[in-house]
C-alpha cells in the first residue's frame, strides 16, 4: 500500500544520491515494486570482478598467438582461458574477439617454468611485469584471486559500465576481465531472466551511478537491488524459457517473443495491472 499521494511521490524519491525525473504514477509503481523482494546480498550468490592482471598487453593475447604458443609447447593450454571482455557481452549472447588470457594464477603460485613458451612470451614484456601492483609470487603470476575457479562454473556475466545493461548466463568456462562482473550460485537462469526484462532496466537502471550515457553496476549497487524469491517450480517456468533463448541465440535467430513471454511472468510476480503493466510498456 502507498501511504502518500501519487502528486507527492516524485519529491520522497529525490536525494543527493539520486535525481530523477519521471511521472507521478511510475514512481507509485516504484514504490510498489522496491518494497517486494530480497536484496541479493542475501541471495546463495557471490559476485566478484573480473581478472586484473595489471598489464593486460602482456596476459591477454589473440587466438593466432594462443595457438603458436600451443604449437610449441602443448602444455601451454592448461592455462590459456577464453576471455570476455565488458564490452563483448549481449543480453544472453556474447561476441567473443577471440582473447585469451593467461591464468598464471597466484592460487597456489602457478610455476612458470613449467611451461617453457608461455615464458618467453611474458619475458618480452618483464620490465612491465615487474614494476605492476597487480603482481603475485613472481611477476609471471596475477594477483591473487581466491575465486578464479569460479569462471569455469555456470555464472552470470555483466559490464560493469553499459547504457543495455545486458546479462549474459555462460557454461563455457569463459574468464573476464575488470571491466565485468560474475555472478555465481544458485538460481542463475531465473536471475538472468529477470535482469534482461525491460522492468529491470526501467525500476532499477537509477539504483547505479551515471556514468556518460549509461550506468556502472557496481557491486555495493547492485547487490542490494531486491529481487522476488519464488519456488523451485515457478523457477522452473524461467528456466524453461531461458533455455529456449539461449539455443535460438546460437542459431542467431530471434527471441523477442520468449523474451515477452518472461515480461509477463516478471509483471505477475508483482501482481501488476493491466494499467501498471501499460507505464512499463511505454517506456520500452
Amino acid at each position: 500500500t502507498i501511504e502518500k499521494p501519487a502528486e507527492n511521490l516524485a519529491q520522497s524519491f529525490l536525494s543527493a544520491d539520486s535525481f530523477v525525473l519521471a511521472k507521478a504514477e511510475v514512481y507509485a509503481l516504484k514504490a510498489k515494486i522496491e518494497a517486494v523482494g530480497t536484496p541479493l546480498k542475501d541471495w546463495d550468490i557471490s559476485i566478484n570482478y573480473g581478472i586484473k592482471t595489471g598489464f593486460n598487453q602482456a596476459f591477454i593475447i589473440d587466438t593466432e598467438t594462443k595457438e603458436q604458443l600451443c604449437a610449441n609447447d602443448p602444455k601451454s593450454a592448461e592455462i590459456l582461458k577464453p576471455l570476455l571482455r565488458g564490452r563483448d557481452i549481449r543480453r544472453y549472447s556474447s561476441e567473443w574477439a577471440g582473447l585469451w588470457i593467461i591464468n598464471s594464477h597466484n592460487n597456489p603460485p602457478v610455476n612458470i617454468n613449467d611451461y617453457p613458451a608461455i615464458k618467453t612470451h611474458l619475458d618480452k614484456y618483464y620490465p612491465q611485469l615487474e614494476k605492476r601492483l597487480d603482481k603475485g609470487k613472481t611477476p609471471y603470476n596475477l594477483r591473487n584471486c581466491a575465486y578464479w575457479k569460479s569462471f569455469e562454473q555456470e555464472k552470470i556475466m555483466y559490464p560493469n559500465m553499459t547504457t543495455f545493461l545486458p546479462f549474459l548466463y555462460d557454461k563455457s568456462s569463459f574468464f573476464s576481465n575488470d571491466k565485468s562482473f560474475i555472478i555465481t550460485g544458485t538460481s542463475l537462469k531465473y536471475l538472468v531472466a529477470f535482469f534482461n526484462t525491460t522492468f529491470f532496466k526501467l525500476f532499477f537502471k537509477d539504483k547505479f551511478p551515471e556514468l556518460g550515457k549509461g550506468v556502472e553496476l557496481r557491486k555495493v549497487f547492485f547487490e542490494t537491488i531486491p529481487i522476488p524469491k519464488i519456488s523451485e517450480i515457478q523457477e522452473q517456468a524461467f528456466i524453461t524459457l531461458v533455455d529456449k533463448i539461449l539455443s535460438a541465440k546460437k542459431q542467431k535467430a530471434d527471441t523477442t517473443a520468449l523474451e515477452k513471454e518472461i515480461d509477463q511472468m516478471v509483471y505477475a510476480l508483482y501482481d501488476l495491472t493491466q494499467e501498471e503493466i501499460a507505464l512499463v510498456e511505454q517506456d520500452k
